[in-house]
């Protein structure tokens, strides 16, 4: 992402001015012989596009891999279970997940705070938790066997973020953040990026997960002046702060971690997200020059998918990945042996996107981390 961009995108647009369970079943084989993966994601609430968004691309590749015969011959099946981005809920959910003995491991549980709350559960039960959907550094801890990452961290996506505003020339950074602990480690990696620069922000705002406080919010960033407002914030609340933000100035350049804004709030800004950077942590969905990309967007348009995104892209990528993981583990394998299969794989080339869980990655699959530029048209430019 360069400066001439960044500002560029921005000055085009000043001129222009209780748990319910959603079950996913992608085959009609037979229910009793499939092989389970659950989740606890909001499909409702705050982050509920998010999760749906994901989910669709799961049930995207669990649809086109049990065409081609499953799973060492068995249907594979998500079964997702919605806590509204509630821990307290995420926590019931895997609790009512574990007892249900189909279920051979956890994929795509949603949000840091939630993550935090079922991990204990997660460890002590001893079944593998793929693809947690969070960057939170803290939840990527060496005694943590049973979680797998594939995503780059929020740390990573921070540096590279704060590192390319400061190359630009843009110094003066207001940080808004959620005030949940996914927010709040979002700000200390923030600070911790800009102290290495020997750069202050000149603003760090707390913003409430349900936008409760947007007025002030907005207040604080107008009287701090920046020369750009970085996002460590998600879901709904992103995208009434930058329709807000937009509003105060159409020149103020915004730009926010992968999880900011999700494609739902892209589609309601319409033309306002215009110049606003995000970093990505996977391929750009839209760039068909990937085998990956390429599967993916004929899973999702088999699913009746009209259009692409991030979201369900991380889905697809993320139950590629556990059906590496299945297969390796063999028929009728149980927790530990799917565990197993997700600790052998090695640089594993799903078609453009890669990762490795060699004992040097620490279960974590990629570092990957891109910057690219939001378009008119909700499309990232990179």
């Amino acid at each position: 992402m360069k400066r001439r961009q960044f500002l560029a995108h921005t000055s085009a647009l000043a001129v222009g001015a209780s748990s319910v369970a959603l079950i996913s079943h992608a085959s009609a084989q037979n229910k009793d012989d499939a092989v389970v993966v659950g989740c606890t994601a909001a499909l409702s609430g705050p982050l509920g596009s998010l999760g749906m968004g994901m989910k669709a691309g799961v049930d995207a590749a669990f649809s086109q891999i049990n065409a081609q015969g499953g799973v060492n011959g068995r249907t594979v099946r998500f079964d997702v279970l919605d806590d509204a981005y509630v821990p307290a809920r995420s926590v019931e959910n895997v609790r009512k997940l574990l007892g249900d003995s189909n279920v051979v491991a956890l994929m795509g549980c949603l949000g840091t705070p939630n993550n935090a709350a079922i991990t204990p559960v997660v460890e002590e039960a001893g079944i593998t938790h793929l693809a947690p959907l969070t960057g939170a550094a803290s939840l990527r801890r060496s005694d943590f066997r049973h979680l797998f990452h594939v995503r780059a961290s929020y740390t990573d996506e921070i540096q590279r973020l704060v590192g390319s505003l400061v190359s630009m020339g843009i110094k003066d950074l207001a940080v808004v953040h959620l005030d949940n602990p996914y927010g709040r480690e979002v700000l200390e990696d923030a600070v911790k990026a800009m102290t290495q620069v020997g750069i202050k922000a000149v603003a760090t705002v707390a913003l409430a997960t349900d936008g409760a406080n947007m007025e002030s919010v907005l207040a604080a960033i107008k009287q701090a002046k920046p020369s750009a407002v970085l996002l460590g914030t998600a879901g709904a609340a992103t995208t009434a702060l930058v329709a807000g933000l937009r509003k105060q100035s159409t020149m103020l350049p915004i730009a926010g971690v992968s999880a900011s804004l999700t494609q739902d709030g892209i589609r309601q800004l319409g033309g306002l997200v215009q110049g606003v950077g995000l970093t990505t942590v996977f391929p750009d969905p839209w760039q068909a020059k990937h085998k990956l990309v390429r599967d993916y967007q004929a899973a999702m348009t088999a699913m009746g998918a009209r259009t692409f995104d991030s979201g369900s892209l991380e889905g697809y990528v993320n139950a590629r990945i556990m059906v590496e993981a299945l297969t390796r583990a063999g028929k009728g394998a149980g927790r530990e042996k799917v565990r197993q299969g997700v600790a052998s794989i090695r640089n594993l080339d799903l078609g453009g996107f890669s990762v490795d869980y060699s004992p040097a990655a620490g279960r974590v699959g990629s570092k990957y981390v891109g910057l690219g530029i939001l378009g008119a048209d909700g499309r990232l430019k990179v």
